[in-house]
């Protein structure tokens, strides 16, 4: 799946969740409208864009966000941030710091709430889509192994930036707007 079709795909997503639904369950309908195949290369766009927010400063700004984040959280952190669509994707891609400027961040900051955009169940979304296609999630897992072994893949070893302390006075420095918001009085 081109990186385009993926975020039509997620947009559409969106524009379909109600105020009632969730996205993560928008998202298995949409995907279960597609083949399986396409459902496998839908997982391999989202692993691809998954691991490219695989980095420090990305998961300095979860830490903050969250009150603290753990390896797992930082899965469905970074599922969040691609549940929220390309152009968010993109600017926290290019500058974590600008989630400060996400509505939702903004206003669970002012309310002492964390966990914002931490969305683990987008990370099943085609296991989940997989399993009604065919009667068992358990499917997807066995189809993707297929899948990856069939492709040419060489997996290079993730580069996650300069490695950093999450302190306050780093957090500060790397990250002046998300700080403000979460580390309140605490500024160098």
């Amino acid at each position: 799946m081109e990186t385009e079709d993926f975020w039509q795909l997620i947009q559409a997503a969106r524009s379909r969740t109600t105020a009632e639904g969730s996205f993560d369950r928008t998202l298995v309908e949409t995907l279960t409208a597609r083949s399986k195949r396409e459902i496998l290369k839908y997982q391999e766009r989202f692993d691809a864009l998954h691991g490219a927010l695989y980095r420090w400063d990305v998961w300095a700004a979860a830490y903050l966000i969250g009150g603290g984040c753990s390896d797992d959280s930082f899965t469905d952190f970074r599922a969040g941030v691609i549940a929220e669509g390309q152009a968010w994707y993109e600017r926290v891609a290019a500058n974590p710091d600008s989630l400060a400027e996400h509505p939702l961040i903004a206003a669970a900051a002012e309310a002492g709430k964390d966990h914002v955009l931490f969305d683990e169940e987008v990370n099943y979304a085609a296991a989940d889509a997989f399993g009604r296609l065919t009667g068992d999630r358990h499917d997807f897992y066995e189809a993707w192994d297929q899948y990856r072994k069939a492709r040419p893949y060489e997996q290079a070893e993730q580069d996650m930036g300069e490695d950093f302390d999450f302190d306050d006075e780093q957090m500060h420095r790397r990250l002046p707007r998300l700080a403000a918001l979460y580390l309140p009085g605490t500024s160098v």
